[in-house]
């Protein structure tokens, strides 16, 4: 069992549709058809929307993905039209709200691996593969891969687990054409991201990314290099073999499956509300992503 520990209500706002309560988006249509997507401060973790919200989360995870929207501009087009709040929209909506085109999403989940780590680090300690692709012997937790690939899962609804696939599997659900499409922009982005990250001293081990069709134009939608969707580890302390300290919700979980929480994730029971201290360590670590990243200063 998992999903929301308290499934919020979505706020009505004259003019939008509701659409869909997401893990930490609302998803909402307005009287033009465009998309309005607002970010809330909801953490998800093991397949579980927790109990405790993180400060501003939100608000980062929108602002970070503006500013990796422009960078990544003459690479690939995305969905965002505005960022003006709806008439009517409640003040908490400022900063966090994203007026997007409608598009036709494509049922995949696109990751992009340069480390091993996670569920592909499960998989190689396996059978030396990942999604089906050899990688050679002698890596271990945190090793960068001779090259980034393109690792694809099949997208989960809420409290359920998105499961890898392999390339084979995406090229017969969706066609060969498309998962060709969707390989090569994954890892131009990816790689494109990896390269700005490093300059500021942040490794981008892994991220996953959404894709949309407007038309016949593959659009690049939802967050992008978020610390919800991406791995983010401070390069100075990257030592492979171990876990590594991270800019991402890693915090939560480490605390989650600590002796601490008292939380047992193999039962059937809701996670605990995180502690206080949790909570804004939690905030301060995508704060500094978001500065690091951006070289902008919170505020």
């Amino acid at each position: 069992m998992s999903g929301f520990v308290e499934k919020p209500e979505p706020i009505q706002v004259p003019g939008l549709v509701h659409l869909h309560t997401g893990k930490v988006r609302e998803l909402y249509q307005n009287e033009a058809g465009d998309l309005v997507m607002v970010a809330s401060d909801r953490m998800s973790a093991y397949d579980w929307v927790l109990p405790t919200e993180i400060p501003d989360k939100g608000r980062v995870l929108t602002q970070l993905s503006l500013w990796w929207f422009d960078q990544l501009r003459d690479l690939a087009a995305n969905h965002v039209i505005s960022t003006e709040l709806p008439e009517g929209a409640p003040a908490d909506w400022a900063g966090r709200t994203l007026v997007c085109k409608s598009l036709k999403m494509v049922p995949v989940e696109c990751v992009a691996r340069g480390y091993l780590t996670g569920s592909g680090l499960l998989e190689y300690n396996e059978s030396r593969t990942v999604c089906g692709l050899a990688l050679p012997e002698g890596l271990v937790d945190g090793s960068e891969l001779p090259a980034p690939i393109f690792t694809p899962a099949t997208k989960a609804e809420v409290g359920e687990h998105d499961e890898n696939v392999s390339y084979e599997e995406v090229a017969r659900q969706i066609g060969a054409e498309t998962a060709a499409q969707l390989r090569q922009a994954t890892l131009a982005v990816y790689s494109r991201a990896r390269d700005i990250a490093r300059e500021r001293g942040i490794i981008l081990a892994d991220t996953k990314f959404e894709f949309g069709f407007d038309g016949d134009s593959l659009v690049l939608a939802d967050e992008v290099l978020t610390p919800d969707s991406s791995r983010f580890w401070p390069a100075d302390q990257w030592q492979p073999g171990r876990t590594q300290p991270s800019y991402d919700k890693q915090f939560v979980r480490n605390w989650l499956t600590s002796a601490e929480s008292g939380w047992d994730r193999r039962s059937e029971q809701p996670p605990p509300p995180l502690p206080q201290e949790v909570v804004a360590a939690t905030r301060q670590k995508y704060v500094e992503a978001y500065e690091r990243l951006t070289g902008l200063s919170w505020s």
